[in-house]
């Protein structure tokens, strides 16, 4: 059984661990806080945790394996906008939307996804970071714009457990981008995707895709699943090409996405009834599964509220633990559950905490 959750929300981090077999909140962080994005690093066992203080900035801290308090560390900060600039968007920090640990042979690294739309490095566990200045100036960049937020965001990084200078990242909206070599230049992927909410003669264009959210499976790494705006893609090369996956039983519209640790024909998806109504289907909740790489979905509903729940699970609202069957999931209006058996049951841990941001195992 694993070890601890956490739920970053709009009101703290909190901890969850078993106890007698079932699951139970447990310690609170930052109470009050919104907490954005929550990072607990596989190599060294520490503990991240992004806060967005609004007027007060966004501050990012480090709890260290064993350690009962918490380190301030370093935030990427943007450089200033040159004055000549045509860039439409501010260059400042407005959130950090997604944190990822290097490579097993990087002690120390981490990647920060921010609005809007920076991806930073950082090579002494966020003490200080550096903005990827090829990707963020990379021409294409131009035609990057906002999807959830008024400005572009990347909310995905995939590092490559095969190799550490291989990274992809999915940016909302922006397509995919993929790295060979640590950051040095950028590949546009996403051939296949398609933006329905563009004009036809642009639907295709890579460069305007909204991959809501993306993940990669770390035991098949060439397997990707792409949870996007206007459907659900799975990729077995990287990135490179994508098919759609048509099967899903109510809608393909939804943001979260989970990935099988070892087998990259199994994930989890979260279904919204439209873009126009964020809601579940039939106001009922559901997780839907592919055990065969997406030619069949299967909705699993047990022990979730099937009568009046509007509960829409964000990006970063469900993760899978490296064990391939216990899942955990969070809501916006402050459900969460967690299932001990790859989703065929599921089990409430609270109906009435803050809306959740993002979950994680740790």
């Amino acid at each position: 059984m694993a070890a601890r959750a956490f739920l970053g929300t709009r009101k703290g981090l909190f901890e969850l661990a078993p106890v007698n077999g079932a699951w139970r909140l447990g310690a609170s962080h930052f109470l009050g806080d919104p907490v954005s994005m929550v990072l607990a690093d596989p190599r060294d066992g520490a503990l991240y945790a992004a806060l967005n203080l609004g007027h007060f900035g966004t501050k990012l801290h480090r709890l260290d394996a064993g350690a009962d308090t918490w380190t301030e560390v370093g935030v990427p900060a943007y450089p200033a906008k040159p004055e000549d600039s045509q860039d439409q968007v501010e260059w400042k920090l407005r959130q950090i939307w997604s944190l990822a640990a290097g490579g097993a042979d990087e002690p120390g690294v981490l990647w920060a996804g921010t609005l809007p739309g920076g991806l930073f490095r950082s090579a002494d566990r966020g003490a200080t970071w550096q903005l990827v200045e090829s990707l963020w100036h990379a021409p294409e960049r131009s035609q990057w714009f906002g999807g959830g937020y008024d400005v572009p965001g990347i909310h995905s990084i995939c590092v490559d457990p095969r190799d550490s200078r291989s990274v992809l990242v999915g940016v909302s909206c922006g397509g995919v981008w993929l790295t060979t070599d640590g950051g040095a230049s950028w590949t546009l992927r996403g051939k296949g995707l398609n933006a329905a909410y563009m004009p036809p003669e642009l639907a295709d264009n890579q460069v305007v895709q909204d991959p809501h959210r993306i993940v990669r499976c770390a035991g098949a790494p060439d397997t990707l699943w792409c949870q996007h705006h206007c459907g659900i893609w799975r990729s077995t090369d990287n990135g490179a090409l994508w098919t759609e996956v048509k099967t899903a039983p109510w809608s393909n519209f939804g943001f979260a996405v989970a990935v099988h640790p070892q087998d990259g024909d199994t994930a989890w998806f979260v279904p919204a009834e439209a873009d126009q109504r964020r809601i579940p289907p039939n106001a009922a909740l559901s997780v839907t599964r592919t055990t065969d790489g997406g030619q069949t979905l299967a909705a699993m509903r047990s022990g979730l509220p099937q009568e009046h729940c509007y509960d829409l699970i964000y990006r970063h609202g469900l993760a899978v633990h490296d064990d391939g069957k216990t899942l955990l999931m969070g809501s916006t209006t402050g459900g969460v559950w967690l299932s001990a058996n790859g989703g065929e049951h599921w089990q409430s841990i609270g109906a009435h905490l803050p809306p959740v941001y993002a979950v994680a195992f740790g």
